[in-house]
């Protein structure tokens, strides 16, 4: 039955990740061959050689991390050990940070979400040692991170042996962890860094500005970072305001800027000898955004792929399909006259240029805007 399942799943995972490489695309039209899903040359129905589904390209479940068990009980030991208590609200609350759902359920597809027993077998003695036992799935899952932030991975950081439990009883420690939440984590607003470099000492980084105004999610930054980037055993009140020397590469220091900034940009974009004010658009591009635009993400008109491409100030750039039908005009603090109401927006506004003020020249003489108007001005 597992081993049904097995192929099922691999099948899934195939068909999805064709599916978002290359959409609408048979298998004819693919850049692909038998090996790319096979590993044997002559496939059956019952032996298919379907190469395992790579774990980076899985689609998972996703799940809100209030929607997630509180607290899971592993107990598959009881018989030597103390169960270990999982508080798995607080690990979801911040999986974003190390790379989302995925870094548990990794094999998992677009249906309920499977337990790890579901696909790691008890027993050590198995046919496929290519897959975890359910001991070595559970521990490859836990000890890195614990490895790091306790700098020990005795048995006793997690399972507690039955001979000293005493008359601890179960539902206490449950009551321990019932309720608890990850603390809010509070984003930094600016931060300064103080290089060596020869072009500017000082980097100044808006955090606000690269979150909230150009849409950046914590993983493009963050991803695969370990709790001890904020917790470790070893770190004290004492030295936490030291000042952190590292020494990284260029390459390395560079990586996560250069991802968006082109290479080629003048170093002086982001070093400076003085820190630097936060980003304003009518500063940095000489277009002043207005109310209809202040609110907007930056991806709304420079697209969703980095870097950001460049857009001019003619409205018709982004908005190809107004019409004195599709474009309420009152929305701009004029409301259009019957007379000027059915005109076309290339009559006042020539090439549909809209960072020009229009013109009255091709219906009156002697009229030009603001002097005269086609019509009231509202909300003033």
């Amino acid at each position: 039955m597992k081993k049904i399942f097995a192929v099922l799943l691999v099948i899934v995972c195939t068909v999805a990740i064709n599916a978002q490489q290359s959409p609408g695309k048979d298998h004819s039209k693919l850049n692909i061959s038998c090996k790319t899903c096979h590993t044997c040359d002559v496939p059956t129905k019952s032996e298919p050689c379907l190469v395992l589904c790579p774990r980076e390209k899985i689609v998972t479940v996703y799940q809100k991390p209030e929607q997630t068990p509180e607290l899971i009980v592993i107990d598959q030991i009881s018989d030597r050990y103390s169960p270990v208590y999982f508080s798995h609200r607080i690990h979801a609350q911040m999986s974003n940070m190390g790379g989302g759902c995925e870094g548990c359920h990794h094999f998992n597809t677009s249906g309920p979400i499977l337990k790890c027993s579901n696909c790691h077998e008890s027993s050590r003695k198995r046919e496929d040692v290519s897959i975890p036992d359910l001991k070595g799935a559970y521990h490859r899952q836990c000890m890195d991170c614990h490895r790091e932030w306790s700098h020990d991975t005795g048995c006793n950081t997690c399972h507690t042996p039955k001979k000293d439990l005493k008359d601890v009883k179960k539902i206490d420690i449950q009551k321990k962890y019932a309720g608890k939440e990850h603390p809010v984590v509070l984003e930094p607003t600016k931060l300064v860094y103080e290089t060596k470099s020869d072009k500017g000492r000082f980097v100044t980084f808006y955090h606000d500005d690269h979150s909230k105004k150009f849409g950046l999610s914590c993983t493009t930054c963050h991803k695969q970072e370990s709790c001890t980037k904020c917790h470790d055993v070893n770190k004290t009140d004492k030295n936490k305001n030291q000042k952190v020397v590292t020494k990284k590469t260029f390459e390395a220091q560079h990586k996560n800027c250069i991802s968006c900034h082109s290479k080629t940009e003048n170093c002086s974009k982001c070093h400076n000898e003085k820190t630097l004010e936060p980003f304003d658009h009518g500063k940095k591009t000489g277009w002043v955004l207005n109310k209809h635009h202040i609110n907007l993400s930056c991806v709304k008109c420079h697209g969703s792929k980095l870097p950001y491409k460049k857009v001019d100030n003619r409205c018709a750039s982004c908005h190809k399909d107004w019409n004195n039908e599709t474009f309420k005009h009152s929305i701009t603090g004029l409301q259009l006259d019957e007379t000027h109401s059915d005109f076309s927006c290339e009559d006042c506004h020539a090439e549909n240029n809209y960072a020009k003020k229009p013109s009255c020249d091709g219906c009156h003489d002697g009229y030009s805007f603001p002097k005269q108007k086609p019509g009231k001005l509202i909300g003033r």
